[in-house]
């Protein structure tokens, strides 16, 4: 398999050099020597870290992403943790189509002043239900 140094990989993946020696002292990656004082990874390496870009997309941390490497670098994948992880995804993209619908009728909506639109109102309603505003909060 073809080594290639940390400068290549952080080019070829777009990952800093900083952001794969950390990846390492997590245990997300393993370089397999040094040329000089450089790093030396397997081109592997690669698909790891396309991987592990995907699970910091889907809001997993570092340390979750590693325990999803199991030994040996084979994938020991948490299937409910996946599954809980995507409910969270959609009751996300259900809360930002509301607000982004909402948006769209207060910048198209005809009345002189938004505070005067019943649908106006509605929209701030459910806005704040969902940022988890109550209306029952007091200062303290």
């Amino acid at each position: 398999m073809k080594e290639l140094d940390i400068g290549a990989i952080a080019e070829l993946s777009g990952v800093s050099p900083s952001a794969l020696r950390y990846y390492e002292k997590k245990g997300l990656i393993k370089p397999v020597g040094r040329n000089g004082l450089r790093r030396q990874y397997h081109e592997n390496v690669l698909g790891k870290l396309q991987l592990i870009a995907l699970g910091q997309a889907a809001g997993f941390t570092l340390d979750e992403i590693a325990s999803m490497f199991g030994t040996e670098g084979k994938i020991a994948l948490d299937r409910q943790q996946l599954n809980q992880r995507s409910r969270e995804i959609d009751a996300t993209i259900r809360k930002l189509q509301l607000l982004s619908r909402g948006l769209k009728h207060v910048a198209q909506c005809t009345q002189p002043e938004h505070t005067d639109c019943e649908e106006f109102k509605r929209v701030v309603a459910k806005g704040l239900r969902l940022v988890g505003f109550s209306s029952c909060r007091t200062e303290r």
